[in-house]
């Protein structure tokens, strides 16, 4: 099931292939030629537990592509740039184990995300470029206004 509510150009819902084999199965993530796929620069996991939220972030030159192999994170993607068609907009995308996909987030949009599991949840970022602190800004959780409480 692929849980997306409204869309904004430049973000890509990927679902990916789960191979289930002996032992456990084989969760793909990412290939070259993968629509989406802007280059390597660096791969990280990130923990994220039940109910926290962590907003409000936008990267200026970094591509995210989204990938929660473990648990459930509901992600918000909100679109502030005055020239597109999608301003003002928000779009919403749940990925766990069960809509296994790939988010990909362009540059400039703001991005926040709530873990939606019982559990803690583990989220992958393949990014095209290296983190670099020049090039990611931040806003406050309110600075936003979106309602995270609706999303428990």
């Amino acid at each position: 099931m692929i849980n997306s509510s409204s869309i904004i150009d430049g973000v890509l819902l990927t679902p990916l292939k789960v191979v289930n084999v002996p032992g456990g199965g084989v969760l793909h993530g990412m290939k070259s030629s993968d629509l989406g796929y802007m280059g390597f620069g660096e791969a990280y996991f990130s923990k994220v537990e039940p109910g926290a939220v962590k907003a409000w972030k936008r990267h200026h030159v970094m591509t995210l592509n989204l990938i929660v192999p473990v648990g459930s994170v509901h992600f918000v993607i909100y679109d502030e740039q005055q020239d597109s068609a999608n301003f003002g907009k928000f779009q919403e995308v749940v990925l766990s184990e069960d809509n296994y996909c790939r988010l990909t987030i362009p540059p400039t949009m703001w991005v926040g995300f709530r873990g939606a599991s019982k559990s803690t949840a583990i989220l992958l970022n393949i990014a095209d470029i290296e983190h670099s602190p020049d090039e990611v800004e931040r806003k406050e959780l309110n600075e936003i206004k979106y309602n995270w409480e609706v999303i428990k």
